[in-house]
């Protein structure tokens, strides 16, 4: 039987049953039920329910759904199926369990995680659910992925994204941020050009609260569309940099988020075996500010901090931080907690 080929369309509840179908996901006869899922810009994403058996079909745009032109390779998708089946051979309780991978249409298939057993670790900050233990989670298993793939030539070869990873990460957030502020655009192309030169570990590249499910066995990455071999660095000011914004977005729970950075913090420089936790550290401090930075002025804003007073308030942290850097990450805590709780 001949299938339509959906690459270059939008997708349909009747595109998806023809690929489901395709895939030997579909028997003759059973009934494919589709449902578009909220939140992702870089991604169509749909929940697909045959029978009792849930999955989520993933397929890679080639545009972001942003305001600003951001363009990326939909080879991505490939590299996030491989980076989910790697970190499943280090911690399989870590990853959601892969089902199908059909490489030429740029899209795969997983299990489907209900949010009312996985929540998103970003509602339950929202949400005044602040519990350091899964900052320490999360930081626990990062690292652990971080500390197996370290060194590893073969995984190397095969994560070479560097031109992925500048067209979605290094490009829309430092280069961006740097355009805005011409004044920091050549320590920002200084930081741009360290992170990019560094080939230390598997990396996920977007460690933000909305991609950690807070699933029963503890913690649930999920799209690691940026997968890179690179600076593991950068996965851990990632993570950290959205704790500190919390604190904007609900500054009733801003000591709980504090609290959350410091105890993933702590949490991940015990696992760092590879290097020296000093040089990481110094990445990870000069990463921070450039990224609360770019979250702001760059191409993917946080949704959440709207009003001018906040922004600017982040920028003057963010500026002054990226001026005089630091290579101790407890001062930009304490920048950050001077000004968000005046201590």
């Amino acid at each position: 039987m001949n299938f339509p080929d959906f690459r270059d369309q939008a997708l349909t509840p009747d595109a998806i049953c023809a690929t489901m179908r395709r895939l030997n996901l579909l028997p003759q006869g059973a009934s494919c039920v589709c449902e578009p899922l909220p939140g992702g810009v870089s991604s169509d994403i749909w929940r697909v329910t045959i029978g009792g058996a849930g999955y989520c079909l993933k397929r890679a745009l080639p545009r972001l759904k942003v305001a600003q032109l951001w363009e990326a390779p939909v080879s991505r998708n490939a590299f996030e199926w491989r980076w989910i089946e790697v970190a499943g051979t280090i911690c399989p309780a870590a990853v959601p369990k892969l089902v199908a991978h059909d490489p030429q249409a740029g899209l795969f298939v997983m299990d489907y995680l209900d949010p009312k057993r996985y929540p998103s670790w970003k509602e339950q900050l929202r949400d005044g659910i602040v519990e350091a233990t899964t900052a320490q989670a999360a930081a626990e298993r990062l690292v652990r992925i971080h500390a197996a793939t370290a060194g590893k030539p073969e995984i190397a070869r095969e994560f070479a994204t560097d031109q992925n990873f500048y067209a979605i990460r290094l490009e829309p957030y430092l280069v961006a941020a740097g355009r805005v502020h011409c004044d920091l655009e050549d320590r920002l192309a200084a930081l741009v050009a360290v992170t990019a030169s560094i080939r230390r570990a598997l990396v996920h590249g977007d460690v933000s609260p909305k991609n950690i499910l807070v699933g029963p066995r503890g913690p649930v990455f999920i799209d690691a569309e940026c997968a890179w071999y690179g600076d593991p660095a950068f996965d851990a000011a990632f993570c950290l940099n959205h704790l500190l914004l919390k604190c904007v977005w609900q500054p009733q729970h801003a000591p709980a988020y504090l609290a959350c950075f410091d105890r993933f913090a702590a949490t991940y420089f015990a696992g760092v075996v590879w290097e020296p936790r000093a040089s990481i550290e110094a990445r990870i401090a000069r990463l921070v500010p450039a990224l609360l930075l770019a979250r702001i002025d760059g191409k993917s804003p946080v949704e959440y901090i709207t009003g001018e007073r906040d922004k600017d308030r982040v920028r003057a942290i963010a500026r002054a931080l990226i001026s005089g850097p630091s290579d101790d990450l407890s001062t930009t805590r304490r920048a950050w907690a001077s000004v968000m709780l005046g201590a």
